[in-house]
């Protein structure tokens, strides 16, 4: 039996903007609007306007809900302060990752953990298992929420001239109630882009207004609609990992080269700590692969699954690969052994249907935005 895809708010208006859609996580959303190559030059240089309601929200409350979640999760929620973020993640007892995570202190004892769209349910399923015994309630919010994004250089501008709420306050990792064109909104800044911009977490029937205010008043800087397609090369260029390409659950945090953000110094256990301690101290003395950039000498564009090569060895294997429209070449994220992860490393080659096309070996990201 095949299941229809759910849609967003959204979904009438992406389609009347001439959206192509698919199907991404069970979820029927905009790949692109126009040329995903325009949508993502505008994201650098102008701003984008992205539908992300698939993202998954889960709310946590009660006396025990930091608690609860320093044992479900790898990082210190506790030492969040209100009105801040945290990126961390949820690991499986054997360290293997379930998914990556922002959670959000809304009040003293409410957090919103947002998943990724494809593990929403897992995550969810895990939280309310690993609640038992914590006087505190894990609550599905995914219909509560539409998710809208405004990302790139002019984001600034263009939020702030439709709200009165502090942004210039407001941090990179932190979140604020505001009304923004007349709609409450939590107003973040926890982009997955590399640029600069906003995630506003709206009721989704004011999903439609907002975006329409947004569209208008980013008219004179440059906002263009994005889908999904652009968000992935963007995401791609900055160097940041995607579940179920750079993240799994066959990888700990430290296999990722993301060690940092599991918190063996927090207060009582945590789900995964002996297996998580065991894959820290495997990390230090025998380095497993590592996570690089590599950018094409060629036009050839590498694909997750595709094998990293050197002297007729394979050596490691693509995790995510594109065109970057930033460097006008082909680029990709892969692990490789330790011995052949460091830039610059001579010889190094995708096996792209047989061939094996070139690529230099650079450290990530391969874009950063000048502050």
């Amino acid at each position: 039996m095949t299941r229809t895809p759910r849609s967003t708010a959204l979904d009438a208006l992406h389609r009347s903007l001439g959206a192509t859609m698919t199907d991404f996580a069970g979820w029927d959303m905009p790949l692109r609007y126009a040329s995903e190559r325009d949508e993502h030059t505008a994201v650098r240089t102008k701003a984008g306007l992205f539908d992300l309601s698939h993202m998954g929200e889960i709310t946590v409350t009660g006396p025990d809900a930091a608690a609860l979640l320093n044992f479900a999760l790898v990082g210190n929620i506790a030492t969040v302060g209100v009105g801040r973020a945290r990126y961390t993640m949820i690991c499986r007892a054997d360290g293997g990752i379930l998914d990556d995570l922002i959670v959000y202190r809304l009040a003293e004892t409410r957090y919103m953990v947002v998943a990724n769209a494809g593990n929403a349910q897992t995550v969810l399923d895990a939280l309310t298992e690993r609640a038992a015994g914590f006087d505190a309630e894990v609550r599905d919010d995914r219909d509560a929420y539409a998710l809208l994004a405004v990302q790139g250089p002019h984001s600034p501008a263009i939020v702030k001239s439709v709200t009165d709420a502090d942004l210039d306050g407001l941090k990179y990792y932190a979140g604020l109630p505001g009304t923004v064109a007349g709609v409450e909104a939590l107003i973040a800044r926890t982009g997955y882009t590399g640029e600069d911009g906003f995630e506003l977490f709206v009721a989704p029937a004011d999903a439609e207004r907002l975006w329409q205010a947004l569209t208008e008043a980013g008219a004179a800087y440059g906002l263009v609609p994005c889908g999904l397609s652009c968000r992935d090369t963007l995401r791609l260029e900055a160097g940041m990992p995607l579940y179920g390409h750079e993240l799994t659950t066959e990888l700990t945090p430290f296999d990722a080269g993301l060690g940092r953000v599991v918190k063996f110094e927090k207060d009582g256990d945590f789900v995964g700590r002996e297996a998580l301690a065991a894959a820290a101290e495997r990390a230090e003395s025998a380095p497993p692969r590592r996570l690089v950039g590599l950018v094409a000498e060629g036009r050839r564009v590498p694909r997750a699954g595709m094998p990293v090569v050197r002297d007729g060895q394979v050596i490691g294997e693509v995790t995510s690969g594109a065109p970057s429209p930033t460097l006008g070449k082909p680029v990709a994220m892969a692990y490789v052994d330790a011995a052949h992860a460091a830039p610059g490393t001579a010889g190094v080659g995708v096996d792209i249907r047989g061939t094996h096309e070139p690529y230099e070996v650079v450290a990530l990201p391969f874009y950063k935005r000048q502050k």
